[in-house]
This record gives C-alpha cells, structure tokens and sequence, in this order.
C-alpha cells in the first residue's frame, strides 16, 4: 500500500455512516499488549527495540487477520508521512515523533492500525464508524487472539496483561467514542457534562486523543480503569454513559432549533459563507467553521452538502494531507491558501 493512496480513500472513522453517526463520529477499542521476558519499550537498549520489532514483525506476518496491512518502520519515514498518519487517526502523536525501533501497521480499509514499540510493544486499534463500540470489539478481539497464537504476551493471573503504565494493566483495554457536540456548547451546558463524565472515571480529549485539547466541538470519551471489569463490562459502561450524552445533546438541539433558530441558522450560513469565499484559512478555524456547517447539514438547514463531504474536508485539510496532495512541503501561509482553494472547490460545486 501506497499511503498516497489513501488521499482518495475515506477514513474508518470519517464515512459518516453507523449508528447515530450525527452525534457519533466514531468508535475506536485499543487493546495494549507486551511480550513475555522482554523489556518494555521505554526500557530497552536499541538492539533489545530492534530485536522486539523482528520478532513483532515476524510474528504478524503469520496472522492471517494482517495480510491484508502494510508494516510501515518510522525510521524509514519522512516527518510528513508520519504526520500523515497521525492526522488520519492510524498512530499517535508521540510515536511519530520517537521513531528509533518503532513501526505502524495498516491496513487498507483503516479500520486496524497497530503501533509497535509505543508506551507498549503492542498497541492494537480498530475503528467503526458511527457508534459501533461492539463490531469494533468483535473485530480486535479475534485479531488479539490470532496474535496470542504467533506471540506470548506478558500476563500474570492476578494482573491480566502486563502494560508499561500501571493503568493500562488487566485487560490493556481502552474504548473511546468520538463526539460532535456542538449544541451543548452552544448551551454552555458543556461544563457540566463534562463534570459528570469526571466522576464516573471516564476521561475526555480533543481530536487527537491524549494531549490534545476539545476543538471544533469534538470530544473523545474514552474509560480509564482497565483491571477489575471485563472487556464486555467496560464496552457496556462506555455504551451507556454514550447513550446518555447523545440523548442529551439531541434535547439540546432540538432546544436550538425551536427557540433560536434564527441565531443558529446566521451562524451555520456565516460559516458556510466564509469557507466558500475566504482565500486564505487556518487549519483551526476550518474545523470550527465546518462543526457550524456539519450541525446545519444534520439539522437540515444545509440541504446541498451532505454529511460525508464535510467530513472529508475536516481531514484532507490538515497540514500533512495538504502537502501530500502538493507533493511537497508548503510553509504555513502556503497550506493556509491551498486549504481555501480546497474548500472553496469542494464546496461550491
């Protein structure tokens, strides 16, 4: 796989589609694994990391779930492909920036990406579109334990997996949904929301995950106690508290719409306004102006747009996709009126 190629495929976690896929963006499980009698990664000497990566390496290319990925070494990668993909959800941040014995695994359709020597040796992801904690569940479960018959994990009785981070320990499991909220912000009802969900041991970030901060409305719910609970216990919590939020955020919609909806109908169409005529953009602003556009598109107040361009926009206008598209790195006014030419293309058609 050509990750050039993946400009002209749309992301897992962006088609639009699944259940509730309005409120939901996105549901991601991410299960984290070590090896047996090998150091964790931030332990191990450079010949003991690149030791882990064959023996990872080898192990996958007997998975039969993996044959249809690519084993992408960072060490081999230039800073825009590796942002690339952080941009597409497929690794995070810090791996792409620490790239010494470490790698990425992808498969065509993103829906499963795998970090290799992150925090953990292995950090397995799969994403669904739309509220889908289950499938997601359904699908890395049967590649975990695929893996556990080519490679032996770290486990212990009384502990469950062994991870680098205590609170990562049991099942290794993390389950996080990606929100679009922009209702309960536009009600300032957004605090308290977010309090709630504090007190219940569930954990909120932006866009992209750990470290990053709420932006265009988007907030990723995820569970932070892994030991103790089953894996179907915790999918069930985070369900749960989803369903809840969702409810909510329609009653605040729905609360916009009759009662203000002169006011949120100005602000969808000045957002709509500026994208199609503003020659230069940020990268900020976009998202925030196209979360406006993406609640009118949902409201039916925008009746030309539908949800999947918008959301196509949101990602093919980061930093990184900007100069794939060129071909070439772009300094940041560059990128800022290549990504206003974009939009303006894709949206007055």
């Amino acid at each position: 796989m050509e990750l050039r190629n993946l400009l002209n495929h749309t992301s897992e976690w962006l088609k639009g589609s699944g259940p509730n896929s309005d409120i939901v963006i996105s549901s991601r499980i991410r299960l984290a694994r070590n090896l047996s009698n090998a150091s964790f990664p931030h332990w191990a000497s450079k010949k003991q990391g690149e030791e882990t990566l064959d023996k990872i390496k080898e192990g996958f290319s007997k998975v039969d779930y993996l044959k249809d990925t690519t084993f992408l070494e960072l060490a081999k990668m230039d800073s825009i492909d590796k942002q690339f993909l952080v941009e597409r959800h497929l690794m995070s941040l810090d791996h792409a920036q620490k790239t010494n014995s470490k790698a990425v695994v992808v498969d065509d359709e993103e829906i499963v990406s795998i970090m290799v020597n992150e925090e953990d040796h292995i950090r397995m992801q799969v994403m669904q579109s739309g509220f889908n904690l289950y499938e997601a569940w359904n699908i890395i479960n049967k590649i975990d334990e695929a893996i556990a018959e080519k490679l032996d994990f770290a486990f212990m009785s009384d502990w469950g997996y062994l991870t680098a981070c205590p609170t990562n320990a049991g099942t290794g499991m993390r389950g996080s949904v990606m929100l679009h909220l922009p209702a309960l912000v536009m009600s300032q009802a957004i605090d308290r929301v977010l309090a709630a969900i504090a007190k219940l041991s569930f954990t909120t970030r932006g866009l992209y995950g750990e470290g990053t901060q709420a932006m265009g409305n988007f907030f990723q719910i995820s569970n932070q106690i892994s030991l103790g609970p089953s894996e179907n216990e915790i999918v069930e919590s985070i369900n749960g508290l989803i369903r809840q939020i969702i409810e909510q955020e329609i009653q605040a919609r729905e609360v916009l719409s009759s009662k203000n909806s002169p006011l949120l109908e100005d602000r969808v169409n000045r957002s709509l306004g500026v994208l199609r005529s503003a020659r230069i953009i940020t990268s900020q602003e976009t998202t925030e102006l196209l979360s406006m556009v993406r609640l009118g598109s949902d409201l039916g107040m925008v009746k030309d747009i539908d949800r999947r361009r918008i959301n196509e926009l949101f990602i093919i206008t980061q930093p990184a996709h900007l100069q794939k598209i060129e071909d070439k790195k772009l300094s940041s006014q560059e990128r800022d009126i290549k990504r206003a030419q974009i939009i303006r293309e894709k949206l007055n058609i």
